[in-house]
């Protein structure tokens, strides 16, 4: 019900009505199901075509300059967790003083918005931008890669509609170029762990703004099952991958080796791979193969249902993985290619995953083939056990090099397919940038 009034407002229909079915129609019996569209969900439908619809009324909200509070630190936090303005930690209250510390960093308009934002169709300005940055206890540095973010997080590709969706996906962000190391960036070990500034106020920026300007919220809109709490920004190693000459994540999604880019995409669980120890060909990667299999199941439904082609897992490994895999003269994209030659499953078993137990229908996968839905390679043969990839092509395998230089492990991630594909932009710095750093 609060799902379907979320959608309706996104859509621009604040007041549709809504028909429910009871319970989860999934694990009802027919039976039950039935009774429950006829004595409940059939006369919820009468009643809204023939009744009168109750007016849409205007919320309202403050400007976005108005001062909605005076008080100390203590009063002010109060007042934004009784607003449901805060993620339950302490903010940073956003002052006029601290808002404009971050307007200093960019070049553009403060009142500029870089599209409007579902669920709530609110424009993401630069103005919104400062203000959730301050609270997620950003420095005002941050902000061209914040704008860089927002900019992402508002193109068409990446759905910013579906962040609330009840697989619980989390969004993770991948930051490339100098910036890095100009603004102290931990890209090393325990890079995915909380404790540096900067990589931690920009992951929580991140969940701050999908709360406060796009609109989702915990027991309304957002419906994650379990849900998973805002990541740390991953950054990437160049050092290692100029070394090896492996290119960065940046070069894959379109731009030079060198430029600022971040690049964002939702995932819905991850899994590190101790130990990948052994020689590359014969140990390694077939290691690393079987994880990416193991890792991803209902999410196959981005291959070769909803979504077809849209399935991009993750792939994190250490410098010393990457570092050993092209000392045995393997590129990049040698790797990518291996794990969609090896990372594969018997064609009955993807059926099976998809309409028996994730109940999506009718996926026969010589009858999508034949139709040219999908590639001929998810079916080569009638063979129920031959063995299909899990993605459309070997590039569709994201690999990102970072974490400790000394430790052999892998970390896999399954993604969230079409509803959080992967997304980039360049972060754009102000024309007199050293200078600016310069004088913080």
């Amino acid at each position: 019900m609060l799902q379907a009034g979320a959608v309706g407002t996104g859509l621009g229909m604040p007041n549709i009505p809504v028909a429910m079915v009871p319970g989860h129609a999934g694990v009802q019996s027919r039976e039950e199901l039935a009774n429950n569209i006829l004595n409940v969900t059939i006369p919820q439908i009468i009643e809204h075509l023939t009744g009168a619809r109750t007016a849409a009324t205007d919320q309202g909200e403050p400007g976005a300059r108005d001062i909605v509070f005076k008080g100390g630190f203590d009063a002010v936090n109060l007042f934004f967790r009784e607003n449901e303005w805060t993620d339950g930690l302490p903010v940073v209250p956003p002052t006029r003083e601290k808002i404009d510390a971050f307007l200093r960093f960019t070049d553009r308009p403060p009142d500029e918005s870089l599209g409007t934002l579902l669920p709530d169709n609110r424009a993401a300005t630069l103005w919104s931008i400062a203000v959730n940055g301050v609270m997620a206890g950003c420095l005002p540095e941050y902000m061209p890669l914040l704008i860089a973010l927002v900019e992402a997080m508002a193109e068409p590709d990446y759905g910013v509609e579906h962040s609330g969706n009840t697989p619980g996906g989390e969004t993770l962000i991948i930051l490339n170029g100098p910036i890095i190391k100009d603004l102290g960036f931990n890209y090393t070990q325990g890079v995915m762990r909380d404790g540096f500034l900067p990589n931690t106020s920009v992951g929580r920026f991140w969940r701050l703004y999908l709360r406060n300007v796009a609109g989702f919220q915990l027991h309304k809109n957002d419906k994650g099952t379990f849900g998973n709490t805002w990541r740390v920004l991953v950054a990437e190693n160049e050092d290692v991958l100029a070394h090896i000459g492996w290119p960065p994540t940046s070069e894959a999604m379109g731009y030079k080796a060198g430029q600022n880019t971040v690049t964002i995409s939702r995932y819905t669980g991850g899994n590190v791979i101790a130990s990948v120890s052994g020689s590359v060909r014969e140990r390694m990667l077939p290691y690393l193969a079987d994880a990416v299999v193991r890792q991803i199941s209902w999410q196959l439904m981005f291959t070769v249902a909803q979504g077809k082609g849209k399935l991009s897992p993750l792939i994190l490994l250490t410098p010393v993985l990457a570092e050993t895999m092209a000392k045995a003269g393997l590129s990049k994209t040698d790797v990518q290619q291996y794990l969609f030659d090896h990372a594969r499953i018997p064609a009955s078993q993807l059926e099976r995953i998809l309409n028996d137990w994730a109940e999506i229908p009718a996926i026969n996968l010589a009858a999508e083939a034949k139709l040219g839905a999908i590639p001929r390679v998810f079916h080569e043969s009638n063979d129920p056990d031959r063995l299909v990839p899990l993605v459309w092509k070997p590039d569709d395998y994201m690999i990102v090099v970072t974490g400790d230089p000394l430790r052999n492990n892998a970390y896999v991630f399954a993604h969230n397919g079409l509803r959080g594909y992967p997304v980039s932009k360049v972060i754009r710095l102000p024309k007199d940038w050293n200078s600016r750093l310069a004088a913080r």
